[in-house]
């Protein structure tokens, strides 16, 4: 992990710039990622808190002076407590309102970021909740300007917040140097009471009540996740530049004790960063995130998630055909021993690797809706089984042949010398032959290719024992007539059953397609429907949040609202009953991976048949 914060987006007066190296340790993180980020004016104590949540003192620079130290967003990845199969990353953002600063357009850039690349963001103000701190949070207003939900949204159309609450993140306001007491009618209130008190709305009669309302119906709709946090002011004033070198014991108690709540409710309740639809986002695939939404902002345009997963959804998925083949052949290459004693042999290994990959692949990849890749690896992996039968062949013929070799040289050297040119020289010679095949056959770990390459062997002296029949004289024609019969019907029975041994080799390379296909089918459907639950989930989340917006519109009075909140809340749950229902799009998914599947078969089913054709041919 990192030892200390580093730039991750750099904000320069010719616009937003990704640090390559930042992105690059970014990469490195394959666990799945939790994105906390902080936002707010400059000089509010943003950075602290962040190093807080690092468990640090020091790592965020804390900006003392007039200059705000934060330029662009920073980020931190560190060690998620209690979680160790997920990263914790920290982005510290620019404060708003930097009087250095001669544009703040960035500002609104920064905020949507942090927005679009956060878990949970944290809103960071001091002194109390009042018109001017919601003005500050003027960004919030502005938020269907510089993100879009769908990229077939068209400016001007009617927002629906439900597109947004999908992929936004939960928020949590902290209010450092609170200085007034939680009540509300002298009766003692919590913090998010207080919150909630302040996000209430005004009946809209004038321009100035749409403007009062406007910050806080646009919190209410967008951040249905809401928490809030007050502060006291940690020491006196005269302390506070050195705040990040005053240990907790010269501090106020009650603000070590509040900052340490925050941390254990940011650990407790920030959540895994997901894209629209539920996959879980690694530190690869959001350093992937970054660099789409930057270069999009760059180039003039709004980002839009949905873009941004279509066109990262194509690069990872094509990762997850290589990681995934990567898996495969590293795991044939440690455990496969060449050559097999038979093919169920390699072929049994084959199905243990290509589960291990397929479940590599679909951990990975999403959004493969024409089953492209998924198939892509299916072929490939069955290619690379080919490739391991034929390494396998190889082996065990050259094995063989070297056995054969070794065993026929005394052979060898007597027919070289005509050792067996004599009368009764033939019978010798069939003996010396049937010792070497005798021994050949006992021998072990000569692979799937023995017999063809014992026949092959015996077919090349086939033309030796004819002339050694034809030349011994103390063989009658008759004797001789049947010698050669008994030849003949030796290398049929030979023949046989090497092409005995091919089909039924073909036939479990057919099994094995046909359990490949199962288990792709499997692994599809099981992948089919975590999707599924995923999207359920957040359509439950985002009309559970609407129904909470419902019940507190309709009891502060503002009844056209409620009831424009449950026609979408209707929709909202026509959507879902349609998500449930996922006969239809499984089918045609299995469609699609059945005529990858189908288009595989005919090469194999051809040789097959040629050697069932084969069978009734003479010799």
């Amino acid at each position: 992990m990192m030892e200390a914060p580093v730039c991750l987006i750099e904000n320069r007066p010719n616009g937003l710039h990704v640090s390559p190296e930042a992105l690059q340790l970014l990469s490195e993180i394959q666990n799945p990622v939790v994105v906390v980020s902080i936002v707010g004016l400059c000089r509010t104590g943003k950075s602290y808190l962040m190093n807080r949540l690092a468990g640090k003192t020091t790592g965020f620079s804390l900006g003392s002076t007039v200059q705000a130290e934060t330029k662009g967003i920073w980020m931190w990845c560190v060690p998620y407590p209690d979680r160790p199969k997920q990263t914790l990353v920290l982005l510290d953002t620019e404060g708003f309102g930097d009087i250095r600063k001669g544009s703040s357009q960035n500002d609104a850039w920064i905020f949507a970021l942090a927005v679009l690349l956060s878990s949970t963001l944290v809103y960071n103000s001091v002194g109390t909740i009042d018109q001017t701190a919601l003005d500050n949070l003027h960004f919030v207003t502005e938020l269907t300007e510089h993100i879009k939900a769908k990229a077939s949204s068209i400016p001007g159309d009617t927002v629906d917040s439900s597109e947004f609450v999908g992929f936004f993140p939960a928020f949590v306001w902290s209010v450092r140097d609170f200085t007034l007491q939680l009540k509300l009618d002298n009766q003692p209130i919590t913090e998010d009471e207080y919150l909630e008190e302040a996000l209430k709305l005004k009946t809209e009669n004038t321009e100035k009540d749409r403007i009062f309302n406007l910050p806080r119906k646009c919190i209410r709709l967008f951040f249905p996740t809401r928490k809030c946090f007050v502060f006291k002011c940690p020491t006196n004033s005269n302390n506070l530049s050195d705040l990040e070198k005053i240990e907790d014991s010269e501090l106020e108690p009650g603000f070590v004790e509040q900052a340490n709540i925050f941390c254990r409710y940011v650990y407790k309740a920030s959540r895994e960063k997901t894209l629209p639809g539920g996959h879980v986002v690694t530190g690869s695939l959001l350093a992937k995130l970054v660099e789409a939404y930057v270069d999009t902002i760059s180039s003039g345009k709004v980002p839009c998630p949905e873009n941004a997963v279509l066109a990262l959804a194509e690069m990872e998925n094509r990762a997850a055909v290589q990681e995934a083949v990567a898996r495969y052949t590293q795991m044939m290459e440690r455990s496969l021993k060449l050559p097999t004693d038979s093919l169920q042999e390699l072929l049994d290994q084959h199905k243990i690797c290509e589960e291990q990959a397929l479940q590599v692949f679909m951990d990975r990849a999403f959004k493969d809706d024409t089953r492209q890749f998924q198939t892509e690896l299916m072929k490939t992996l069955d290619s690379k089984k080919e490739e391991y039968c034929s390494k396998n062949e190889l082996k065990s013929s050259e094995i063989s042949s070297a056995l054969l070799i070794s065993l026929s040289g005394t052979l060898e050297q007597n027919i070289k010398n005509r050792s067996y040119a004599p009368a009764g020289g033939q019978q010798e010679f069939l003996n010396d032959l049937q010792k070497v095949e005798k021994r050949f056959s006992k021998s072990p770990k000569k692979g799937i290719m023995a017999g063809k390459i014992l026949k092959e062997f015996l077919q090349s002296k086939e033309d030796i024992s004819k002339i050694l029949i034809q030349s011994d004289v103390s063989l009658q024609e008759k004797e001789k007539e049947i010698e050669e019969e008994k030849m003949k019907a030796k290398a049929k029975e030979l023949e046989d059953e090497v092409q005995k041994q091919k089909m039924e080799m073909l036939q479990q390379k057919l099994e094995d397609q046909k359990q490949s296909y199962e288990v792709n089918k499997q692994k599809l459907k099981e992948k089919l429907e975590e999707e599924r639950n995923q999207i359920k989930e957040e359509y439950e989340k985002m009309i559970q949040s609407k129904l909470r917006e419902q019940k507190a519109l309709s009891e502060e009075g503002f009844c056209k609202e409620a009831n424009q909140l449950e026609m979408e809340i209707y929709q909202l749950k026509t959507k879902k009953e349609e998500t449930v229902d996922t006969s239809n799009w499984i089918t045609s998914a299995f469609e699609m991976l059945r005529e990858a599947f189908i288009a595989m078969i005919p090469k194999l089913l051809f040789e097959l048949l040629s050697l069932v054709l084969n069978r009734f041919k003479p010799l």
